[in-house]
């Protein structure tokens, strides 16, 4: 049987503690999921760091949502946040940069990959939005990153199944790729199969209600994105293990 990794993509510490107790190998820890995952603050650091055991923490370095061409003040906020972080001896970062043209920007990812220096890295999916993704992916293996998060340049990671199997042929061993986007208990092992990937990357998220009683109807602290002001979206043991399940069985 291979030798499958599991990392949940979790929005909170709360998050983090389930994916631990659902058996997830790592986490990527998130704030800003609406906005495709934003760094999370130094106080969500600490508070996942302190209650994780066996579970590896990866934390997202990304100082805003959009696109992932940045300037040199969101490059400086990226540098200090790998710095800070690894100050909570968190095991890895994931995070991506591109050019104005769509291909990786090899001057500022050999920035970051340097700051981080002693720590898994994984290219997110940033690859997905590369004019060339066979040119982009020798580019993040010659700068020594562990492994590649994409969807294969779709919506979903299960529309993407064609480039990912060739993404992992063309890498053959010397970086990993690990499809995710929309993964789930539905179609984890399709594209296990089709692809010959190893890591999978999910949320495995429900939605837990507020225990808030007064609801002001008229305000909402969402703008452009639709927040859900009196529920939040949490991780499920029981979705990780379930998805886990239908992978290996």
């Amino acid at each position: 049987m291979k030798n499958y990794k599991i990392e949940i993509c979790a929005n909170s510490a709360e998050s983090v503690v389930m994916a631990q107790r659902g058996g997830a190998n790592r986490v990527e820890l998130c704030a800003g999921i609406p906005e495709g995952g934003t760094t999370p603050s130094f106080g969500e650091i600490a508070a996942a760091r302190s209650q994780l055991k066996k579970t590896k923490l990866h934390v997202i370095i990304r100082p805003r949502g959009g696109d992932f061409c940045y300037s040199s003040l969101e490059r400086k906020i990226m540098l200090s946040d790998i710095t800070n972080s690894k100050l909570l001896d968190v095991d890895g970062f994931v995070f991506g940069c591109l050019t104005p043209e769509g291909d990786v920007d090899i001057k500022v990812m050999k920035q970051l990959m340097k700051a981080a220096k002693g720590k898994s890295v994984t290219f997110h999916r940033a690859f997905d939005m590369c004019r060339d993704p066979f040119q982009a992916l020798e580019d993040i293996i010659a700068l020594g990153c562990d492994r590649i998060l994409t969807s294969g340049q779709r919506a979903t990671a299960e529309e993407g199944i064609p480039l990912i199997k060739k993404l992992v042929e063309r890498a053959a061993g010397r970086i990993i790729i690990m499809p995710g986007g929309g993964v789930s208990s539905l179609d984890i092992r399709k594209i296990a199969d089709e692809t010959g990937a190893t890591e999978f990357h999910f949320t495995a998220r429900k939605s837990v209600e507020s225990p808030m009683q007064y609801r002001n109807p008229y305000v909402s602290m969402g703008d452009v994105v639709k927040i859900e002001e009196y529920s939040k979206l949490v991780t499920d043991p029981h979705l990780v293990k379930a998805t886990i399940r239908a992978l290996k069985d």
